[in-house]
């Protein structure tokens, strides 16, 4: 097994390199499937982990997402990213906590975003201040962690494209390694936000749009958040409404080569 230092660089590598996608397991199980098929790292899902403790997304602790991130990171060799969301505090300090618990469960990574669980984005200033107090707090560490910074205009019923850019730029300025922008819809947004900014940009997988699509607007790194773990989620539940409302069992004919994966 690689130790958090190589995995910290290789993790850097990764966003010098070709770009990538970073698919987001919901559990070890996951986790060890998405290592299997070859991905080169992994990022944790907010809303993917809170359905496996039976919440929706947003309903979760530090406390649990610590634990998952350790999970997680004990699952693969692979470098591990953590959703974070908010730092789990509005104070630039719980930023920085969330920040270092994650790293000392065994994470390379982790983002921070500018919105508040109580329904309101983060004004500029305090926004940037927060990705400053996280950045400061991963610079700390004895090894290369990779924060990525995220804009939630797009995914929090404020759509607005200028005020985007002008978060991701002053939160490149407060040492953001990477930038996130959840929820652009467009090829022209995407290359907007690219070339507005010098780091590495995320972009949130769309339905209709391909990796070469998203790459050639300027991403370097592609995640898919909570999709993989609804693509399951629905799976199962339309073969468990076979067997509820038909008493049909056929759906359960289908396994899985669980040796190969978990080998």
């Amino acid at each position: 097994m690689a130790d958090q230092k190589q995995k910290g660089e290789g993790f850097r590598k990764l966003h010098a390199g070709e770009p990538f996608v970073i698919p987001n397991p919901w559990d070890a199980g996951s986790a060890r499937v998405l290592a299997a098929l070859g991905f080169k790292a992994l990022a944790s899902t907010s809303s993917g982990f809170a359905f496996t403790l039976g919440r929706l997304d947003g309903n979760v602790t530090l406390d649990e997402v610590v634990d998952h991130a350790r999970v997680l990171d004990r699952a693969t060799d692979l470098p591990v990213s953590v959703d974070l969301e908010n730092g789990y505090g509005a104070d630039p300090k719980h930023a920085a906590l969330a920040i270092t618990r994650v790293a000392e469960a065994g994470a390379v990574g982790g983002s921070i975003e500018d919105y508040d669980p109580s329904g309101h984005l983060y004004d500029l200033d305090r926004a940037a201040e927060r990705i400053a107090a996280a950045a400061e707090a991963a610079h700390r560490l004895a090894f290369p962690f990779t924060l990525t910074a995220r804009a939630e205009n797009h995914i929090r019923d404020h759509p607005d494209l200028d005020d985007t850019i002008a978060r991701l730029q002053a939160f490149e300025a407060a040492g953001a390694d990477v930038l996130f922008a959840p929820g652009l819809r467009t090829r022209e947004e995407i290359r907007a936000v690219c070339e507005a900014v010098t780091r590495p940009v995320n972009v949130l997988a769309l339905g209709g749009m391909s990796f070469a699509e998203i790459v050639e607007a300027g991403a370097q790194r592609v995640s898919v958040g909570g999709g993989l773990t609804w693509v399951a989620v629905n799976a199962m539940a339309a073969a468990a409404r076979e067997i509820h409302d038909r008493g049909d069992f056929s759906v359960l004919g289908a396994s899985s080569p669980l040796r190969d994966w978990f080998a």
